[in-house]
């Protein structure tokens, strides 16, 4: 499959079936789109050694004590491979830690320590920064359609 832009109009080829769309791949915008805020967001975040999606999983913890692995997996909308991947590296900071569910040992209850608390506080400013740098650049009309807007997506 490839897409190319021809009249103003893009068309995606696939096989012999052509379909058009006066837009881009809304999938592929979206995504860059997203690398590009969450870059921001990490570069504030860096001085303090968290990534934003990192933050956001204590916050949730925090919020939801013993919240499970796939439990967080499902609040974020993230598989639970990367929500893993990312909880691996905050128990080894010192900042999370598991304990065994009493009736079934394989599932996983993740508690926020105070350590994490801290390293949460001491992210928040951070993250206040980058919020509003980024309220800065796109304006408060800016904001609140696109707030709308990816509500509707995430639906």
């Amino acid at each position: 499959m490839y897409i190319h832009q021809y009249g103003g109009r893009y068309h995606t080829f696939k096989d012999d079936a052509v379909t058009s769309s006066p837009y881009p791949c809304l999938c592929a915008l979206i995504r860059k789109a997203g690398r590009v805020v969450t870059s921001k967001y990490d570069k504030y975040l860096k001085p303090c050694g968290l990534k934003v999606t990192q933050l956001s999983m204590l916050a949730k913890i925090a919020k939801s004590p013993n919240i499970t692995v796939s439990e967080l997996a499902q609040s974020l909308r993230m598989d639970q491979t990367t929500v893993s991947r990312n909880l691996q590296v905050l128990e080894k900071s010192g900042y999370i830690h598991f304990e065994d569910e009493t009736t079934d040992h394989r599932i996983k209850k993740i508690q926020i320590v105070a350590l994490g608390v801290s390293k949460m506080n001491e992210a928040v400013p951070l993250w206040e920064k980058a919020q509003m740098d980024m309220e800065r650049v796109l304006g408060d009309a800016d904001i609140k359609m696109m707030m709308e807007i990816l509500r509707k997506l995430t639906k």
